[in-house]
């Protein structure tokens, strides 16, 4: 379980294809303390280290992962890191499984001040799950819906955030990870259920 704050941003230094997998060899924050074995959100996907190598984080992706996320696009040149949420953590953000639900693809970009305002397409079998004010996973950020539609919605993203991420490189036409938020989820699927 994750928070959707993002603690760090690192270099993917290698990427090889074996197998119908994705291996990716990540460059490992300095102040991390982690080990073989421990979950990483990787752009929001949930990923186990597999190996840690002169000061690299080898993970391992199936070819569901890759079918599901960006990465079965694209490799990106530097990704989102985040570290699981301890019981003694503040929760930031909100509740992010790390379960990538879908591909978006951003649309429209527009400056307002320091912050933007990001457009971005999804499957509109989705639609129900995206609501104004309510929270959305991107590459692993969490942050607010501003408008929704039933098969676009639009994020305003703060100074903070666009430096802070690989959000702030992001530009139209690029692809994202999108988990949308695991109560919304809950909630459609019980509205279906008669007791």
């Amino acid at each position: 379980m994750f928070t959707g704050v993002i603690r760090a941003v690192s270099d993917v230094r290698k990427s090889e294809k074996r197998r119908g997998s994705l291996f990716l060899e990540i460059q490992k924050p300095r102040a991390w303390k982690v080990k073989i074995g421990d979950s990483v959100a990787v752009n929001g996907t949930c990923l186990t280290i597999k190996k840690i190598q002169r000061g690299m984080m080898v993970f391992e992706l199936m070819p569901e992962t890759l079918s599901k996320t960006t990465f079965g696009k694209i490799v990106p040149r530097a990704v989102n890191l985040e570290l699981p949420l301890r019981l003694s953590d503040r929760l930031d953000g909100h509740f992010v499984t790390g379960h990538v639900d879908t591909v978006g693809k951003i649309t429209d970009i527009k400056k307002r001040g320091v912050s933007k305002v990001f457009d971005i397409s999804f499957p509109r079998k989705f639609a129900k799950l995206v609501v104004p004010k309510g929270s959305i996973a991107i590459d692993g950020v969490s942050l607010t819906i501003v408008a929704a539609f039933l098969s676009r919605f639009s994020v305003s993203l703060v100074s903070y955030t666009l430096k802070n991420t690989i959000l702030g490189e992001r530009k139209v036409g690029d692809v994202v990870n999108l988990e949308f938020d695991i109560l919304a989820k809950y909630g459609a699927r019980s509205s279906k259920r008669t007791i």
